[in-house]
């Protein structure tokens, strides 16, 4: 559930273009102390609960509800598979790269021959 709330967080906090800091402030608490609760590393946001309503807008029953984020997960799950898969494809390029440049230091040690 941490993660759920934490994610949502994050979200809401994002779309009021606020900062963490801003959020820990109002709350009273840490920046720190905010960024554990978005990484789902905490759970003290549910000392914090009727606040964070508040300045969001919106009802504890919103914050909570994992149906709202199935979609928001989903997308940060294909954003992942997709970051994943670029990194494979550039480590396979960087092989082949290294390949052309040891090739081609032979090839040079040939032509001085």
């Amino acid at each position: 559930m941490n993660i759920v709330v934490g994610n949502k967080l994050k979200i809401l906090r994002k779309n009021k273009k606020l900062s963490q800091e801003q959020l820990a402030e109002y709350l009273h608490i840490s920046q720190s102390a905010y960024a554990r609760m978005e990484n789902g590393e905490s759970h003290t946001w549910a000392i914090h609960i009727l606040k964070i309503c508040k300045i969001f807008e919106i009802t504890p029953d919103e914050l909570l509800k994992v149906d709202a984020n199935k979609k928001e997960m989903s997308s940060i799950s294909s954003a992942n598979h997709l970051s994943d898969t670029i990194i494979v494809q550039y480590e396979e390029r960087i092989k082949e790269l290294k390949k052309v440049i040891k090739d081609l230091k032979e090839h040079k040690k040939t032509w001085k021959s």
